[in-house]
């Protein structure tokens, strides 16, 4: 799974930093580096509510900060 997380302006300013910090952070601790690969990515489209969040081909999501870890783990199904 590729997960891509906007560190365009508007993001940046929503909280991406957080956002990718908090993903390499869960990834780390729960060794899942064989199951998700984190990228970094400029506008995905989606500025208006959070961060925007793009999982494989999916539509783009909007993941506030405290939110990541869920999100990340919903979307491996480990939640």
């Amino acid at each position: 799974m590729v997960i891509q997380v906007c560190i365009g302006s508007a993001c940046h300013l929503k909280g991406s930093y957080e956002v990718i910090s908090t993903m390499k952070h869960v990834i780390d601790d729960r060794n899942l580096h064989d199951l998700v690969e984190l990228k970094s990515s400029f506008c995905l489209g989606n500025c208006s509510d959070a961060v925007s969040v793009k999982v494989d081909e999916q539509d783009v999501a909007s993941v506030v900060p405290e939110d990541a870890e869920k999100f990340l783990l919903e979307q491996l199904g480990l939640e």
